[in-house]
């Protein structure tokens, strides 16, 4: 199977002719049907183009910065960094991986709350200076390993669902906060701004309303401790839909400019992940293994009736423990499609879909409805690009992590052209490929570069 190089270089297939990505699907599932029928990614770069040109027309005022940890395929950072984002950094690995993609040291903020000595050696070492804080413990390393340092401190904001067991809190309470700031300065590093911490996908605009507002109360506490803080980060929590995007920027922007005037000369910024790459993703896995299943769960001995419906319990080549690790923080998986021809008739059972390891707690979906599987049947699952990249948690089998294939249509890449920002120059790491079907539609011009 031809593959792509993830680095140093890589290549991305240029859809033309109106060729569409179930084209390349396509292609790609049957060329693994004829050798293993491993798991794959296929990635749509002009979707992260499209999510930046609409953050871009709804929230122009506020600078975002891409979090790292939602998927840290270069192929992502070369094109984000290209259209002008920032990074925020949560590891030494992270910051490796977008420092050698040019990112200037000032578009970098070092995330992780409690860091390594070493990893804090190593920011200082190389000019990233922008740190987060939300301990005393965590603010005397700092000062010792990163005297420079220029720190946002962390506030905790209210969970948008309180009975919510995912949704924990981080950060520096507000009553805290005027002694972190005071011992900052005894230590002598600087505090240059807030930082709030939102959980992924936060339809509550109310908590980034609040979020502004106790920033307010906290530069105000700096400015009487006597630091200069010019930085606003809204976190994250951003889903990937516009209708959140407008409903936030309404309701923030209104209390950005009463709280945070353009004449106080406060950056705004914001750290989407989801956002950019969940759609842009599509994950391919593999029917390995198939079960009847009694559809009451307490009644395992008896065989099902003639009348009685099936439920089918299925085995996928991937699981919790690679490529759905996300599910392992309660996040919900949606349901996939199948990767063939059905009627509209046909009849759906109620299904379950498992990973590979034969663990408990590897269950990908509970429940859906699915048309009755074979093994070697391929499944489809879109907005795959959060949290799916990472390398196994554990391995069952000796295959390595799914491999991505990019590719963009040919308008999507000459609207990158003409946006100014992307060019041979900035995309340097791109090798793109006409990619092509044959008469059989079978073979795709992705390959590795020399």
């Amino acid at each position: 199977m031809k593959g792509i190089a993830d680095e140093p270089q890589y290549s991305v297939g240029l859809l033309e002719g109106g060729m569409a990505l179930c084209d390349v699907i396509d292609n790609h599932i049957y060329e693994q049907t004829l050798s293993e029928k491993n798991a794959f990614f296929v990635a749509d770069l002009g979707v992260i183009m499209r999510q930046h040109v609409r953050w871009r027309t709804h929230m122009s005022q506020i600078r975002p910065y891409y979090a790292v940890r939602c998927n840290s395929s270069p192929a992502v950072i070369e094109v984000l960094a290209a259209l002008g984002t920032g990074f925020i950094c949560t590891n030494k690995s992270e910051l490796e991986l977008v420092q050698s993609h040019g990112i200037p040291s000032e578009d970098i903020i070092y995330s992780g709350v409690c860091k390594q000595v070493s990893q804090i050696k190593y920011a200082a070492k190389n000019g990233i200076d922008l740190l987060v804080c939300d301990n005393e413990a965590e603010l005397r390393k700092i000062s010792r390993c990163h005297p420079n340092a220029k720190l946002l401190l962390q506030v905790s904001t209210e969970a948008s669902n309180p009975d919510d067991d995912m949704s924990m809190t981080f950060g520096c309470s507000l009553k805290d906060c005027r002694h972190l700031l005071e011992s900052a300065k005894e230590l002598g590093v600087q505090v240059v701004g807030v930082r709030s911490h939102i959980s992924t996908s936060c339809d509550d605009d109310q908590v980034y309303v609040h979020a502004v507002s106790d920033a307010r109360c906290v530069f105000d506490m700096g400015e009487e401790v006597g630091f200069s803080m010019k930085i606003l980060d809204i976190g994250g929590g951003f889903s990937g839909s516009e209708a959140q995007l407008e409903l936030i920027n309404s309701a923030v922007m209104s209390m950005v400019h009463l709280y945070f005037p353009p004449s106080s000369g406060v950056s705004i910024i914001a750290e989407p992940g989801n956002f950019f790459v969940s759609s842009a993703f599509t994950l391919a896995v593999n029917v390995i293994s198939k079960e009847v299943v009694a559809r009451d769960p307490q009644d395992q001995e008896h065989d099902l009736s003639p009348n009685e419906e099936p439920a089918f319990q299925y085995t996928m080549n991937e699981g919790v423990y690679g490529s759905f690790a996300s599910k392992l923080s309660e996040t919900l998986i949606s349901a996939p499609t199948v990767h063939k021809n059905t009627s509209l008739d046909v009849p759906v059972f109620s299904s379950s879909l498992w990973g590979p390891s034969g663990d408990d707690l590897d269950q990908v979906v509970e429940h859906c409805l699915l048309p009755e599987l074979n093994i070697g049947d391929w499944l489809m699952f879109t907005h795959a690009g959060s949290y799916s990249l990472g390398q196994p948690l554990c391995s069952s089998t000796d295959s390595p992590p799914p491999p991505v294939y990019y590719v963009i249509s040919s308008r999507d890449w000459f609207e990158m052209q003409d946006t100014g920002v992307t060019n041979e120059a900035t995309l340097k790491n791109f090798s793109l490929v006409p990619y092509f079907l044959n008469s059989c539609q079978t073979e795709a011009a992705l390959s590795v570069p020399a």
